[in-house]
């Protein structure tokens, strides 16, 4: 099945892939930001172990605004693109997307700038490689 995309497309790389379920949902029925910004969290977690070649930390989330409501059935799809890398951080910037219940219908829900920082057995930052 082909997406049709509202606007633009996503930008970056499909990391994740969920599907809302009711036990997400707030008293209004729709999903919880939270559970969306925690689905973001993992989504760039997961980018970062594999640019940093090792255990990554979110260290900031720069401002999320959300654009559209999720609804039980929806999949939420994760997009990551890595942006910067520093001695021993990375900037990853975040989309995710809704793929509307039992249509093709994509539509943005929200966006941020994930920072992660790598890190060592102990806990400490260790550097990016290059």
């Amino acid at each position: 099945m082909t997406a049709k995309v509202e606007g633009t497309g996503p930008r970056g790389d499909l990391t994740v892939r969920i599907i809302a379920m009711p036990a997400d949902t707030n008293a209004n029925g729709d999903i919880f930001g939270g559970w969306v910004m925690a689905c973001m969290d993992q989504a760039g977690g997961i980018r970062g172990v594999e640019r940093a070649q090792g255990r990554v930390v979110t260290v900031k989330v720069d401002a999320m605004t959300f654009l559209k409501p999720m609804k039980v059935g929806d999949v939420l799809c994760v997009y990551t693109d890595v942006t910067r890398i520093g001695r021993t951080s990375m900037t990853i910037e975040i989309e995710a997307w809704a793929q509307r219940f039992q249509t093709n219908v994509m539509e943005k829900v929200t966006e941020a700038t994930f920072t992660f920082v790598a890190i060592d057995e102990s806990g400490r930052p260790r550097p990016v490689p290059a």
